[in-house]
């Protein structure tokens, strides 16, 4: 499949809206390997070749390890995660798949047992984000580069 368009040429007004959207992302109270654990995931939901991409190569530079890269695909059987990570990988799941899942409550109250009021709102706006960048990426057929 080739690139539908450009979106950023197409449209720069929408896509400052966007970038500001991502900036703020970085801004917020959620630790960045974290924040990429999720924007990975929520990428492998939605079938986002680039985000998965730039998002897995972006913890990579961070220090995160190979090991736990390839283990976000199967968190929930995995060793390597947080009760913290794990419920922030939880509940992009569920706002991911939000028109299947409804955000379960055990979601919800896993969630909470780990995170305060603030952190829950920034973890869901990081989702958001992500989320919003997918459905662009997916849809014009954003490639990663070789």
């Amino acid at each position: 499949m080739s690139i539908r368009l450009d979106y950023y040429a197409t449209s720069p007004k929408a896509m400052r809206a966007m970038m500001a959207m991502e900036a703020s992302t970085y801004d917020l109270s959620i630790e960045p390997a974290l924040i990429n654990l999720v924007k990975v995931r929520a990428s492998q939901l939605n079938g986002c070749a680039f985000c998965t991409d730039m998002h897995s190569t972006e913890a990579r530079r961070q220090g995160e390890t190979e090991r736990r890269l390839y283990a976000v695909v199967v968190w929930r059987e995995s060793v390597f995660f947080t009760p913290r990570e794990q419920a922030a990988l939880a509940w992009a799941e569920a706002v991911t798949l939000l028109s299947q899942s409804h955000v379960p409550d055990d979601v919800w109250e896993q969630l909470k047992n780990e995170f305060n009021d603030a952190e829950m709102v920034d973890l869901t706006m990081a989702i958001i984000t992500i989320n919003s960048w997918n459905r662009l990426a997916v849809s014009f057929r954003q490639k990663p580069s070789l």
